[in-house]
């Protein structure tokens, strides 16, 4: 049996060909879809359109909203986290300059989210996604309040250092 040749990416230009191209390598994309989500066990969702603009999916789920709605979900708690990484460099800064009201609602704003979680349900039963948010919550929450402290203390670097090595 031959072997077959590489393709050359570039642009078909007979539009019946194309069209023929594209079914045959959308039927292998999907095949492609369908044989990961079974031999991985992995929730798979696949979109394409066509240059007609046709939809074409697949979700290895009951439905690709549930698969999309997914997706969102773990975008917006990824956002939440980066975005918490911005406030928290902020929120360090307020802390040093002074300004007592801010930094302690934050440091009980974050110590609230991670009690909730604590009483939302069993560690056991969280996903690596909901792990990791709550790791990141806890470092957060720990370096607020040693800010904090610093702040309090008279921020020298010789207690900067102190809490440092204590903290590890």
């Amino acid at each position: 049996m031959p072997r077959r040749g590489k393709v050359e990416l570039r642009r078909i230009e007979d539009r019946a060909s194309r069209h023929v191209r594209f079914s045959k390598r959308r039927s292998g994309l999907f095949k492609k879809a369908f044989e990961l989500a079974v031999l991985c066990d992995a929730e798979v969702g696949l979109i394409v359109f066509s240059a007609g603009g046709k939809l074409y999916e697949y979700s290895s789920s009951s439905s690709i909203q549930e698969t999309f709605g997914r997706y969102q979900q773990f975008m917006k708690a990824e956002r939440e986290v980066n975005e918490g990484d911005v406030t928290a460099d902020l929120d360090l800064n307020t802390i040093a300059s002074g300004d007592d009201d801010s930094s302690s609602s934050n440091i009980k704003s974050k110590l609230m989210s991670i009690a909730q979680w604590a009483f939302e349900g069993n560690i056991d039963q969280l996903d690596s996604n909901e792990l990791g948010q709550l790791e990141r919550a806890l470092i957060e929450a720990v370096r607020l309040t040693t800010s904090r402290k610093i702040a309090v203390k008279g921020g020298d670097g010789e207690n900067v250092a102190t809490v440092e090595r204590q903290r590890e």
